[in-house]
């Protein structure tokens, strides 16, 4: 293993690390500014689900896609190297003055731009590119939506009457088929599920993920037949423990989809240097390494951007947590079936936007918000032109 491929192993951790600190407040500012965990409690929670996270998604979808946004032909360690060192320093000056710009897309920025320097354009897959682009609207606008449904669902079962408790039965009844279909695909694996849970975690994370979202609304729809016939303070109660169930779905979703870039660009370097032929041949020592550096990012926190997303974008309330986090988890697992790499911090402001709208159009802030847009926009262009300038540096030294 040469010298130089090391500095890349090295490098890509240390931005998986980095990325774990700067997506912190992703995963916790929503249970920080309701005041359900404090900031240490909260980190330590959001680094242990983000961590979990290695048991439950096996298929590297996401790692496969970004380690094809550059065309195979055209990747060289000096190209990956300049890539991740722009991503590290722009998720650095971006988590210095507290901008929640996507980790994600700096990484993707890096590598395109790198690769485009060193061959031109005809360098980078159209495909994943496209795609990951495409998702800058989307993701957002899909927890957006995903957001305001759940929230007007919770508001809606405050109500006495029946109607609310049929509406909370029949999506108990949608769950219950859905997840009926997930589990037909295999009975063997259904029946490990009973009998030996962490096995099937570790055998068919691809099921486990929906069941984890099946029981979680399954929970909600419950709580939501019996909210009509509780006060203020007790519902208050229930809700703040549903935010540490939340909190932690989308802290799984966080850390699924985060740690897999840094897997996809970890095994593009073993490519290119001829440590394996194919992305199917990923060692199996790569993962851990991934998980554990975002962990430990996650448990240095990210306080700087916390009050950006948990108070300058719209107050939140315990149920508005919730319903930002589930529907943050909903969309960082639907998004990892696809294979797309989404962010993390896309997503969840896209909720916490959508919950927000449900009180009134003017609860957001929205100064704040294009603020956020702008960061989002340029993030790939600036890591792109950044990796560039030190693609030509470093072709100076390695060859």
């Amino acid at each position: 293993m040469s010298v130089t491929l090391i500095i890349i192993l090295v490098l890509a951790l240390v931005f998986d690390y980095i990325n774990g600190f700067h997506d912190a407040a992703n995963s916790i500012a929503t249970v920080v500014s309701t005041k359900v965990l404090t900031p240490f409690q909260a980190v330590m929670w959001a680094a242990l689900f983000n961590f979990v996270a290695f048991f439950i998604f096996k298929d590297h979808g996401v790692a496969n896609t970004i380690a094809k946004t550059v065309k195979e032909e055209f990747i060289t360690l000096p190209v990956i190297m300049a890539g991740l060192i722009a991503s590290i320093g722009w998720n650095l000056v971006t988590w210095w003055f507290g901008i929640p710009s996507s980790s994600s897309h700096t990484l993707i920025g890096g590598f395109a731009g790198a690769a485009i320097a060193h061959a031109g354009l005809a360098s980078v897959n159209p495909e994943p590119i496209i795609k990951t682009v495409s998702f800058i609207v989307l993701a957002p606008f899909i927890g957006m939506v995903m957001a305001f449904i759940i929230s007007l669902w919770f508001i809606y079962s405050f109500r006495k009457g029946p109607l609310p408790k049929l509406i909370s039965l029949g999506i108990l009844t949608v769950v219950y088929i859905f997840l009926s279909q997930v589990m037909e695909t295999d009975p063997t694996k259904v029946k490990n599920l009973y009998t030996n849970p962490l096995l099937n975690v570790v055998m068919d994370g691809h099921n486990f993920k929906w069941i984890l979202l099946g029981f979680i609304l399954t929970a909600m729809s419950i709580f939501t037949m019996f909210l009509g016939s509780l006060n203020t303070a007790r519902s208050t109660l229930y809700l703040k423990r549903f935010q540490l169930i939340s909190s932690a779905a989308f802290s799984i979703g966080h850390g699924g989809n985060d740690a897999q870039k840094v897997m996809g660009i970890i095994t593009a370097a073993l490519i290119c240097s001829h440590q394996i032929t194919k992305f199917s041949e990923m060692p199996n020592w790569v993962p851990l390494p991934c998980y554990s550096a975002i962990a430990l990012g996650t448990m240095s926190g990210g306080s700087r951007i916390i009050k950006t997303m948990g108070t300058r974008i719209t107050k939140v309330t315990p149920f508005e947590g919730v319903a930002a986090e589930t529907a943050g988890a909903i969309t960082l697992f639907l998004t990892e079936n696809l294979k797309i790499p989404v962010s993390t911090t896309h997503t969840i402001t896209g909720a916490i936007i959508g919950v927000g709208a449900t009180k009134r159009l003017s609860a957001v802030r929205w100064g704040v918000t294009i603020n956020i847009l702008w960061a989002w926009i340029l993030t790939i262009p600036i890591s792109g032109m950044l990796a560039g300038a030190v693609f030509y540096l470093l072709n100076l030294f390695i060859k």
